[in-house]
């Protein structure tokens, strides 16, 4: 097949994701909203900056280490640059759209594969492809983004009328789609948003390797994850496990989370990592003993399997998408992401009980390697292309 996807070629989760059509030797297109180096074997690139990409300065694939990245993060809060994004990102949409419409012309695609609603699903639908066209939708777009502003509603609402098929990483999002506008008589298919977890990468630590009480935060800063309620629980850890200690991946240089370790005087307990590649993510899960998560709106978010292939144990937001993997006190645990006494109280049960983890781990490992291995999810998603290609060409 001859693709094109439209995505943010910064992102982790969209290039492990195309990955596998190129390496099963599909003809592979990339239009980035970000300009980017990809590590993939394409047949074309392209860039199409939209909603302040431009800002980011250009940026090795997997990474978000630009000089204009950095100046963000040290001088524009994460909530800002998201109401930013969300007010002014419509606009740039319809030059994008007539750059994009000339790339469609030139590659004549088979499919058209946009990896998130905001803004390449919304780019994609306003150039309107002969081909047909994939959305995927990504865990915040219905609940964060959709609502914003009424051109986000509209250009949502746009996208979805025009998608010839839908992907999401949870059954929620389908329930929102159709809410939305998606048509009920279109294909749709539920996988992990990152094509699933490679299992030769994340997998547990030794039995009997020692591990102290280390808890670990990969969200890094965003607008839908409460980091405040996170750094606001460490203290009421720390009175009752005064031997533990944090790690926060993708905070590095983050303004806002460095005044938060020295109002909260909890400096020396907490280290800021900056961002990194999935094998130095997977050592630090499987150095942790608590995964944290607390998120407001979310899909099912590609770090927290990573951590539960790790047999790290999920603390996360007790938010629907995430229902639909974590059973309390099975699991994992489910909290109100924006109560830190509760966090804590999350945190310090799950260090305390050994035999929790233990079994969870145990419960954690057989779940992603059904539901989310990244072979297995593969194969569905190309199958689901075969059949959106076919179904369209009758």
């Amino acid at each position: 097949m001859r693709l094109l996807f439209v995505v943010d070629g910064r992102s982790p989760i969209a290039l492990n994701w195309i990955a596998h059509f190129t390496h099963q030797g599909h003809e592979v297109y990339l239009a980035s909203t970000y300009p980017v180096h990809p590590y993939l074997d394409l047949a074309g690139l392209y860039t199409i900056p939209v909603a302040l990409s431009q800002a980011a300065g250009d940026t090795p694939a997997g990474t978000s280490g630009s000089k204009g990245g950095r100046w963000m993060r040290r001088f524009v809060p994460v909530g800002l640059r998201t109401r930013l994004r969300q007010w002014l990102g419509p606009l740039t949409l319809p030059a994008a759209a007539h750059s994009l419409q000339r790339i469609l012309e030139q590659v004549q695609p088979d499919l058209v594969h946009a990896m998130r609603i905001p803004y390449e699903g919304m780019l994609a639908a306003l150039a309107d492809p002969q081909a047909p066209l994939l959305i995927s939708v990504w865990g915040n777009d219905f609940t964060l983004h959709a609502p914003a502003t009424s051109r986000m509603q509209r250009l949502t609402r746009q996208a979805l009328a025009r998608a010839d098929a839908l992907h999401a990483d949870c059954q929620r999002d389908i329930r929102l789609a159709y809410e939305w506008g998606f048509p009920k008589n279109r294909p749709f298919t539920v996988l992990p948003g990152g094509g699933g977890i490679q299992l030769d990468i994340f997998f547990p630590p030794p039995q009997d390797q020692a591990r102290p009480p280390l808890v670990f935060n990969p969200r890094g800063m965003r607008a839908y994850v409460r980091n405040d309620v996170f750094f606001q629980a460490i203290p009421r850890v720390l009175k009752r496990r005064p031997e533990a200690h944090f790690t926060c991946a993708s905070m590095a240089g983050e303004a806002q989370a460095e005044r938060w370790l020295q109002t909260l005087e909890i400096a020396p307990y907490v280290t800021l990592l900056p961002p990194m590649p999935r094998p130095q993510m997977a050592d630090w899960y499987r150095r942790a003993q608590v995964l944290v998560s607390p998120s407001t709106h979310d899909g099912t978010p590609n770090t927290v399997l990573e951590g539960m292939a790790c047999g790290c144990f999920p603390v996360v937001g007790n938010i629907e998408a995430l229902r639909e993997w974590i059973t309390p006190s099975v699991n994992g645990l489910l909290v109100d992401p924006a109560d830190p006494q509760a966090l804590a109280d999350a945190i310090v049960q799950a260090l305390d009980q050994p035999a929790l983890r233990q079994a969870a781990a145990a419960h954690n490992r057989q779940l992603v390697a059904e539901r989310a291995e990244y072979s297995s999810v593969m194969r569905q998603a190309e199958q689901f292309y075969e059949q959106i290609v076919e179904t369209l060409r009758r």
